[in-house]
């Protein structure tokens, strides 16, 4: 692991007035050429924490006040995370934040025991996510993978501060020059998923080796993200989170330095 805190910048109904008690996983299941968090995602920057440490990990957060405990790319711990949550009941809601890419078998482990949804939808096109994160068989995964999130979590509800306290929302990515695969996207969402949460995000910024990548080599444009964003209000989405074009700066990129962890 390689951070927890609380976390102010997620959806309004995640972070709450308190902020979301973030718990950042070491290494990750896809390879993709522009993570932010590429310091952990790919160089497995961490430090190895017991079941125990982890649930005094938790506890602590909640200390704090934070208004769930938000598991950040949980996927490769999911097999330990279900057996943890199976003798540790948070008192508070378990977010599962994740890429998208995620077996159902895998995901049916977590059925009852995960009060949130969080996943990516980051590509609809075979060729663009072999490109960008290696994994050409993306698109079929991921939507196996709503549809089993949507089916244990078949209801939004939130508190009377209007933080989630269980469901799902699915967030998307927009990447330069990649406006038609978001728009593909949308209108796969609206024929599958037409009443779940959508977060457009604009908040891409450009990190890592780009060199054979130059169309990622610089923010989305605001064009850019009014095309995605008036297309989905177009198409009749009624339940959008939609970011400022500000978001996409590193000064939003956490600090992996142990915070919370040692």
């Amino acid at each position: 692991m390689a951070r927890a805190a609380l976390h102010y910048w997620e959806e309004p109904c995640i972070s709450g007035r308190n902020g979301s008690g973030t718990v950042f996983f070491s290494g990750c299941n896809l390879r993709c050429v522009f993570c932010q968090n590429e310091e952990i995602s790919h160089r497995n920057k961490g430090v190895a924490v017991s079941e125990e440490q982890l649930i005094a990990i938790f506890e602590g957060l909640i200390a704090q006040g934070a208004e769930n405990i938000n598991l950040v790319n949980p996927t490769h711990y999911a097999v330990q995370l279900a057996a943890l949550l199976k003798h540790w009941h948070s008192p508070i809601p378990v977010v599962y934040n994740s890429s998208g890419y995620e077996r159902v078998e895998t995901l049916r482990l977590l059925e009852g025991l995960v009060d949130i949804y969080l996943p990516d939808f980051k590509y609809i096109r075979p060729e663009k996510a072999a490109r960008y994160s290696g994994a050409a068989d993306y698109p079929a995964v991921v939507t196996a993978a709503l549809t089993e999130m949507r089916r244990q979590q078949p209801t939004d509800t939130f508190d009377e501060n209007g933080v989630l306290q269980k469901g799902m929302i699915v967030r998307h990515l927009i990447l330069p020059a990649n406006t038609n695969s978001s728009l593909a996207i949308l209108d796969y969402l609206k024929a599958n998923f037409p009443d779940t949460y959508l977060s457009l995000m604009a908040q891409y910024t450009p990190c890592g080796d780009l060199a054979e990548m130059p169309e990622l080599s610089r923010p989305i444009t605001k064009r850019e993200y009014s095309k995605v964003a008036d297309y989905a209000v177009d198409s009749g989405f009624e339940k959008v989170f939609l970011q400022k074009l500000s978001s996409s700066d590193k000064k939003f990129i956490p600090a992996f330095d142990f915070t919370g962890i040692m």
